[in-house]
């Protein structure tokens, strides 16, 4: 067995022997016994602790005083005590207002009429007869101002003047103060001595070791030749517990998307970047979204100032014009009159099929057939709650070959899914604005056993493709929203956490992994 001698600390040591003579004492009194700082009493009492050397109790305390505005209202008075001196013979509610200013009298008012104190008809407040006596009294409220008027411990105060105090709102400040008291039992006494080799009426007694031995020691002249080799050495516990550490690493959404792009890229897809603010022109025009599309509306949009970007070359805007008043590859397009000024407003995208529409035109006859894929924000109108972002993350690919087919589209998404853990997949039907045929994605969850929702497919229609590439070819693409898979791996319950950066959170999640 380790010398428990040896492997003890010189402030455990010395706690130990103050707890000797008087087996229970408070970290303050300890501090005060050993001339220990309080920080190291606490510290050393916890490394005791940790050995089954000593018991530690805690006694919890909660301090209560008056904040800065009960201050305020024990010193100027409550605004219903105001308001019940100017309302003694009756008066008009917005003459109220201009004595006491508006905030005072609006809290004022609140309060006279919850108590039944004031009674209000037709712009004209009154006291009722409850008013009238407490305009020659104290109320209950005031009672319990004075009765805080200096600090108290919460089981000092009554509860009905807690209950009032606190019926207020934030009046009150809260100290909780944590006392502990470190024990020496008799049964951890004897252990102890047994476990020192000492008789049970000796007394512990400690000498000096060194704790660390540093590179000032080495270099001093008190310490030259080798002097050290003789000093006493305190042993190392090599059974204490140590301190979990946290090591910096990558943020979990960032690694979930590494692990994407690792996935495409293995499959032999290039990665599509772009920026987040892009003409309408891209981010709808181009994917044959009609300019009186709902999606464009400011309730789902954000629109960014100026509005006026540049358009790609003209002949590509004219095909794009084209597409969508006559249509082309024999469809009528949108019958409407295009306009190269809605075309030309910012927004930040809705989607990263933009990525895509950009690519496919830059492509020529030698680059295909290609194959790209995409990973990143994209911005909604949606308001902010606990399942909904204004901007999230999203995966997106296509496929430009004359010689795809759905089946092969089926096939890639088969493959992607399956390296990311679901072996079973299905789709069906559906409808998308830029894509048919289209269809929905569902994957069996390998944990809990039922199928999940997790994006749209399809092939682009020929009024996206050709006015873009110049030629009418198949163009597989498909698209998902990645936060809810982030979210499901991680059991994350608010979507609002993904970005939250609590360091704790973030030292804790474990890294990604296929499921």
């Amino acid at each position: 067995m380790q010398d428990l001698k040896k492997s003890l600390h010189d402030h455990e040591k010395k706690i130990l022997l103050a707890l000797e003579e008087k087996k229970e004492m408070t970290e303050e009194e300890l501090a005060e016994e050993t001339s220990l700082p309080n920080a190291s009493v606490s510290h050393a009492s916890l490394w005791l602790y940790s050995k089954d050397l000593v018991e530690i109790k805690e006694s919890k305390t909660i301090h209560l005083e008056l904040n800065k505005e009960g201050k305020n209202y024990l010193e100027e008075e409550l605004p219903e005590r105001k308001a019940l001196k100017e309302v003694k013979n009756g008066l008009e509610v917005k003459e109220l207002k201009e004595r006491l200013g508006k905030k005072k009298a609006k809290i004022a008012i609140t309060w006279l009429m919850k108590k039944n104190l004031a009674r209000i008809e037709a712009g004209y407040i009154e006291l009722t007869e409850d008013g009238e006596e407490a305009l020659y009294g104290k109320t209950k409220e005031e009672k319990a101002l004075e009765y805080l008027k200096k600090p108290r411990k919460e089981e000092e105060v009554p509860d009905d003047i807690l209950e009032t105090l606190k019926e207020r709102g934030k009046i009150i400040k809260e100290t909780e103060e944590t006392k502990r008291t470190v024990q020496l039992t008799e049964k951890k006494e004897k252990e102890l001595k047994d476990r020192l080799e000492l008789e049970l009426g000796d007394k512990l007694e400690f000498k000096e070791k060194i704790n660390v031995l540093t590179h000032r020691m080495l270099k001093s002249d008190e310490w030259k030749d080798g002097e050290w080799k003789g000093k006493e050495f305190r042993q190392y516990d090599i059974q204490a517990p140590v301190k979990d550490r946290k090591f910096g690493k990558k943020h979990f959404v960032s690694q979930a998307m590494d692990y994407v792009r690792k996935i495409w890229i293995e499959l032999g897809f290039k990665e599509m970047n772009g920026p987040l603010i892009n003409s309408t022109f891209w981010n709808f025009d181009a994917l044959f979204v009609p300019q009186d599309h709902p999606a464009r509306e400011l309730q789902d949009t954000f629109y960014i100032e100026p509005e006026q970007a540049d358009l790609p070359e003209q002949e590509l805007v004219e095909r794009v014009k084209e597409a969508h008043e006559e249509g082309v590859a024999g469809s009528k397009g949108w019958q409407y009159d295009w306009s190269e000024e809605e075309a030309r407003k910012r927004v930040l995208r809705t989607h990263a099929t933009v990525l895509s529409a950009k690519a496919i035109s830059k492509l020529t006859e030698d680059d295909l057939p290609s194959k790209y894929f995409s990973v990143g924000r994209c911005f909604r109108n949606e308001s902010l709650d606990w399942s909904h972002l204004f901007e999230f993350n999203q995966v997106e690919g296509i496929v430009v070959d004359p010689d795809v087919n759905f089946k092969h589209l089926l096939g890639y998404l088969k493959q992607f899914f399956g390296k990311l853990g679901f072996e079973k997949a299905r789709f069906r039907p559906a409808y998308f604005p830029y894509t048919e045929p289209s269809l929905e994605i569902e994957v069996m969850h390998p944990v809990k056993k039922s199928w999940i929702e997790l994006g749209g497919a399809g092939i682009f229609r020929p009024e996206v493709v050709e006015p873009l590439l110049g030629k009418e070819v198949p163009v597989l693409a498909w698209g998902m929203g990645y936060d809810r898979l982030i979210m499901d791996y991680y059991d994350i319950q608010d979507i609002r956490k993904l970005y939250s950066n609590d360091l704790k959170t973030l030292k804790e999640m474990k890294n990604w992994m296929r499921y």
